[in-house]
C-alpha cells in the first residue's frame, strides 16, 4: 500500500513539473468563458426582444441557467483527455517510463497510480471550467435582469457532476494514451473524434429509434447525461439521455476498458 502511495505521489510530481496541466487550463477557462458568456449574451438580446424573432431558440428561464453552465463540461472535456492522452503518450516519447519501470516493476500499478493522479487533475479541471462557466454566465444574467439560479441546489449539483465527468475524461485520456502511445497520433484522434466525428453520430443518431437506442451509450452523450444538462438536448430533444448515474458508469467504462486494453498492449512492451 506504501508503495502504492509512492507511485501516486510520483504521478502527481510528473505533471506539477511540466507547464502542460496548467497552459491547458488556462486556455480551457478561456475558451469555456468566452462560450458561455457569448451565448448568455446572445439569449439575453433574444430575450429583451432586440433580435431573435420566429427563429429564436425557445429556452425558458429554468433552461437558461444549467444550459449555459453546463458549458464548463460540454466543450470545455476534451482538455482533460487532452491532459490525460498527453501525460501518458509522453512517457513513451520521452522515455520516463524507463525509470519508472525499473523503480516499480509492476506496471499495472503504475497505470492504476496514473488514473488516480490524472482523475483528481481532470477533477481539478472541473472546477476551472465551471468556474468559468458559472461565472461568465451569470455574470451575464446579472446585466440583463435574469435569475442566474445560484441560490438552487440543483444547479449546485449539476456543477459537482460536471467536475465528476471532467475527472472521468481525463481518466478516459489516460486510457487513450496508454493505447495510442504515439502522441501526434493520440492528439489527432482525440480533436478529430471529439470536434468532428462524435458530434455527427450524435446528430445521426437521433434520427431514427434504434439509433437513439445506440447513441446515448457514446462518450458525448454519457458525459452530458451524467452533468444532466447539455446543448444537445435543444439541437436534438428526441435522444432519450440515460441517468446521471448510469452516465458515470459508461464514461467510466470507457476509461477502464481503454486503459486495460491499453496495459495489455503499448504499456507491457520493452520501452527502451
Amino acid at each position: 500500500m506504501r508503495s502504492f502511495g509512492r507511485a501516486i505521489h510520483a504521478e502527481f510530481t510528473k505533471v506539477t513539473t511540466t507547464r502542460l496541466w496548467w497552459i491547458l487550463a488556462i486556455v480551457m477557462v478561456a475558451y469555456v468563458a468566452l462560450v458561455a458568456g457569448g451565448l448568455t449574451a446572445i439569449l439575453g438580446v433574444v430575450g429583451t426582444g432586440s433580435g431573435g424573432g420566429a427563429r429564436a431558440p425557445q429556452i425558458s428561464d429554468a433552461q437558461r441557467a444549467p444550459l449555459i453552465y453546463s458549458f464548463g463540461s460540454s466543450i470545455g472535456y476534451v482538455f482533460p483527455v487532452l491532459l490525460g492522452a498527453l501525460v501518458t503518450t509522453g512517457e513513451f516519447r520521452h522515455k520516463t517510463l524507463t525509470p519508472t519501470f525499473l523503480a516499480t516493476p509492476k506496471r499495472g500499478r503504475i497505470l492504476v497510480a496514473k488514473l488516480v493522479a490524472l482523475f483528481v487533475f481532470g477533477a481539478l479541471f472541473g472546477v476551472f471550467a465551471m468556474v468559468g462557466s458559472v461565472g461568465a454566465g451569470s455574470g451575464i444574467m446579472a446585466v440583463f435582469g435574469q435569475d442566474a439560479q445560484l441560490g438552487s441546489s440543483g444547479i449546485w449539483a449539476l456543477v459537482a457532476r460536471a467536475i465528476l465527468a471532467m475527472a472521468l475524461w481525463c481518466a478516459v485520456g489516460v486510457g487513450l494514451g496508454a493505447l495510442i502511445p504515439s502522441q501526434v497520433a493520440a492528439i489527432v484522434i482525440v480533436l478529430a473524434f471529439t470536434q468532428f466525428v462524435e458530434p455527427i453520430l450524435r446528430f445521426a443518431s437521433g434520427l431514427t429509434d434504434w439509433s437513439a437506442s445506440i447513441g446515448k451509450f457514446l462518450p458525448g452523450s454519457a458525459s452530458d447525461a451524467l452533468v444532466g444538462s447539455s446543448f444537445y438536448t435543444l439541437s436534438a430533444p428526441s435522444l432519450v439521455a440515460l441517468d446521471w448515474w448510469q452516465g458515470a458508469l459508461v464514461l467510466a467504462a470507457y476509461a477502464v476498458v481503454a486503459a486495460v486494453l491499453g496495459y495489455f498492449t503499448s504499456w507491457r512492451r520493452d520501452v527502451t
